[in-house]
Formats: structure tokens, sequence, C-alpha cells
């Protein structure tokens, strides 16, 4: 019987959609920890867990082995990649440039409708460390990030931002579950967003390369 027709038969999702459904399970858990670096993933358990076919979870492991999120091993399947704390200081290095060229990049581009956006998010940045959400903080943090790429237009720099995110992703989420990470990295954020909504591009830039000294000073424990 073919894949298409087991799929059917047993209500999995396939194609497009259920690459779609493994690729943001699969990354989530690897960010959560419910896989640790240097697991080996087993095809039929992740095809149980997620609902979708085993074709699916090939695409999926394919399009996180390209993101820098899962290796293969010759003879031995794939497994989760290990990124150590020494090259996740590399990947922030690199991304300190690119994200700084954004920041700037936005403050010479946003409109008054930007400008409206940035305060919104702004608020309910505040309000979620104000009321001890760590989780919404994290979301409406990449979500602030996305929102500065999209204003700057500056499509080759995110596109490498978004891989370079990618293999750390498991080391910013613990980071912002850390007491006390979000009370620093707002007041960081909001100095961004400043910048950026008065046109200050140099300010931007350089509001973005410290904030992303702060993560690296608060990954390597300097702080």
């Amino acid at each position: 019987m073919s894949e298409s027709a087991v799929s059917q038969s047993s209500g999995l999702e396939r194609g497009t959609q259920g690459k779609a459904i493994a690729v943001e399970r699969l990354r989530q858990a690897i960010a959560q920890g419910e896989v640790a670096p240097g697991q080996r993933l087993v095809e039929a358990e992740l095809v149980e867990q997620f609902e979708v076919t085993r074709g699916s979870v090939r695409a999926a492991i394919d399009e996180l082995v390209a993101e820098g999120l899962i290796e293969r091993i010759h003879n031995r399947g794939a497994r989760v990649r290990t990124v150590s704390t020494e090259q996740a200081v590399e990947i922030l290095e690199c991304r300190k440039v690119l994200e700084g060229l954004i920041a700037a990049k936005a403050a010479t581009r946003v409109t008054p409708a930007d400008i409206e956006r940035l305060h919104a998010h702004t608020e309910q940045l505040t309000a979620s460390v104000r009321d001890g959400e760590p989780m919404k903080y994290s979301t409406l943090n990449h979500e602030l990030h996305a929102m500065l790429r999209e204003i700057a237009g500056q499509q080759t720099a995110a596109d490498l931002i978004g891989r370079l995110n990618a293999q750390i992703v498991r080391h910013q989420f613990q980071l912002s579950l850390r007491p006390g990470r979000p009370q620093v990295s707002l007041g960081e954020h909001l100095a961004i967003a400043e910048a950026v909504i008065a046109g200050d591009a140099e300010g931007a830039e350089q509001a973005m390369r410290d904030h992303l000294d702060s993560v690296i000073a608060a990954l390597t424990g300097r702080v």
C-alpha cells in the first residue's frame, strides 16, 4: 500500500501540511529540551507523536538539518545537533552585525503605521514582564525582531539571521526563562524600538549591538 493510501486510511497528516506540523513540533521539542542534544531521532516514534506520515517526518528532518538543528550520522540516522556555548557565542557575534544593520535600516524606513505598531508592541512587552509571563515575553521578543526585519526590508540579512537563530534556539529558550533576564532584556528592546521610532539609524544599530552583547554576557555567565 502506498504512503498516500496509508495516510488517508490512518488519518495522518501528509504533504506540505504534514511537513509543516512536523517541523514546528520538532523545532519546539528541541527548543524546550524535550529532546536533548545528541539524542537520536527515531522516525517511527515521531510519526506516532506528531500524527504525520513518515515522509513528512523525513522532510522535516531534512529541513532542520539544513537549518543546523539536526545532523545526520552515517548509518545511524539523525540526531539533535549539539551546539556548545562557544559556538552559540560565535553565532551571536555574527548576528550582532546583521541585526545592527537591520535596526539601522528599519530606522531609515519606518513609517507612521510602523511607529504605531511598534508602540503597541512595546506596550505588550512591558505588560508581559510586569505580569510575570516569561513565555509570552519570549514570543513577543521574537515578534519584535521579526517586525524590525520586515520594516528594514533587507531580505538577505533577514534570511541569514533566520538560519543563525535556528541553530541556537535551545540556548535562547533557556536564557529567556532565566530569572531576572526578561527585566534586563525589556529595557534593551525598548531602547532599540525608541531609536527606530525616532529615525535614529546610528542609535538603533548601537542599541541592537548593546542588546546582543548583553545576551552573550548572560549566556557565558559574565553577568
